[in-house]
């Protein structure tokens, strides 16, 4: 699984997803008009009022490359990293490729564990070897091994102020992952230590970065149990969703205390003849998951830089968006649960201020709500933590509904004028604009 950068990685918050956007999209959003409001926005350059061009002609060849690594290895989080402010940028950047390198390390199961058990033990240490890489490795992301002394000569130029912190996280990540290796997440309090040292930490030394570039006060570096809940609400939701991709592959994430309630075998989940357990055990995941959402709001409630802010709060409603569309849904079983790509348009483009994140956060807990069953065994859990949930974000009636009925001549012009708007403007812009999101 990828552990460590699957926080960075929330998949939602894509910065390709203006590359592979069509009429196809289009069409998904017709139920959603302000999704295609915002999805033409975005094609013709909203996206620079969330992620700005990033200057690259300024920078060292080894930082450039670095950033190429970034472009390559991130399927998601690159664009935002890309516009924090000032130094940040490049601590942040240089701090996902470190935890990448460990995390390809840690994933590629080719690599005896004897030899892997040191190796993540040691990792931190490499940070300070020039010439230390690793060419064994069979993982699709290995150029970030082969390469490490182009990241390790970048993360010594950095201040030792972020030195330090991703160092020392660094550290604890790989002593939490060599714990892990050879370890199966059984209970609910070891699923949260498990999320707690590959994603927990991640938030916990973004908070410490983010105070020591003084961007942001240092109380936010300070509090690790509201970063660390960051990045544990991240982590969770993202093994919901992947439990059919993780089974495939042989991995297994789901905490057996929760699954072992509704079935003998994880893999059992996947038979139709088990969906009504398997929806149990689903909802009464995304039910723990939800209890860290108090956490987000306090958090993000903190943030004074508008670019951190960003970069912080964008995967977290992408976050619950994604467990809205999990909760009570077979699909998580059967294939891949993914959020519209207009949708996710409209959350980047919504999500810059705490009132708008309150309010994302309200309608997507109200439609969870909704979906709450009378029968399933989690629901008195489940209607607390939302209603906890609800007292500290906006009141829902100030939010605007996100269905409506569309008549059927309606959605058949709808369509004809997507696609001929569509099919204009990706003439008119060219492959300028796609040159631009990847940051070349």
């Amino acid at each position: 699984m990828e552990t460590a950068a699957r926080e960075f990685q929330f998949t939602c918050s894509e910065k390709r997803v203006i590359d592979t956007l069509g009429e196809m999209d289009i069409l998904k959003s017709l139920g959603h008009p302000e999704e295609i409001i915002n999805l033409f926005k975005y094609k013709i350059g909203g996206c620079r009022s969330v992620m700005p061009k990033l200057d690259y002609d300024s920078m060292t060849e080894t930082l450039r490359t670095c950033y190429s690594y970034l472009n390559q290895t991130s399927r998601s989080f690159s664009a935002v990293i890309q516009a924090l402010d000032g130094e940040l940028r490049h601590a942040v950047c240089i701090f996902y490729l470190v935890l990448r390198a460990l995390d390809t390390l840690e994933d590629d199961m080719t690599i005896p564990l004897e030899k892997k058990v040191p190796l993540l033990h040691d990792f931190h240490s490499f940070l300070y070897q020039p010439e230390w890489s690793f060419t064994e490795s069979r993982e699709k992301d290995r150029q970030v091994l082969e390469d490490f002394p182009t990241i390790s000569v970048e993360f010594r130029n950095l201040g030792q102020e972020y030195r330090d912190v991703i160092s020392d996280i660094c550290h604890r990540m790989g002593a939490g992952m060599a714990e892990f290796l050879e370890k199966k997440v059984a209970s609910m309090k070891e699923w949260d230590k498990y999320c707690h040292y590959v994603a927990g930490l991640v938030g916990i030394g973004l908070s410490r970065l983010f105070s020591a570039s003084q961007l942001e006060d240092a109380e936010v570096g300070r509090d690790t149990e509201l970063a660390n809940s960051m990045g544990l609400f991240l982590q969770k939701t993202n093994i919901i969703r992947d439990y059919l991709e993780d089974q495939q592959q042989g991995r297994a994430f789901w905490p057996q205390e929760a699954w072992s309630q509704f079935a003998s075998r994880l893999e059992d989940f996947a038979q139709p003849q088990n969906l009504s357990s398997a929806l149990s055990c689903l909802n009464l995941l995304v039910t723990d998951a939800l209890r860290h959402v108090p956490d987000v709001i306090a958090y993000l409630s903190r943030l004074r830089n508008q670019s951190v802010f960003n970069f912080c709060a964008i995967p977290q409603v992408m976050a619950i968006a994604t467990l809205s569309a999990c909760y009570n849904n077979p699909q998580v079983f059967q294939g891949v649960v993914k959020i519209r790509k207009g949708q996710a348009v409209t959350l980047m483009m919504q999500a810059t201020n705490m009132g708008a994140v309150q309010s994302i956060i309200a309608q997507y807990s109200q439609e969870i709500l909704q979906k709450v069953s009378i029968t399933d065994p989690s629901r008195e859990q489940t209607l607390c933590v939302l209603n906890l949930i609800g007292e500290k974000s906006v009141s829902r009636a100030a939010l605007t509904p996100r269905a409506h009925h569309i008549s059927p001549v309606c959605v058949s012009a709808a369509m004809i004028l997507a696609a001929l708007s569509w099919q204009y403007l990706n003439a008119t812009a060219g492959p300028a604009g796609g040159a631009d999101m990847q940051g070349h």
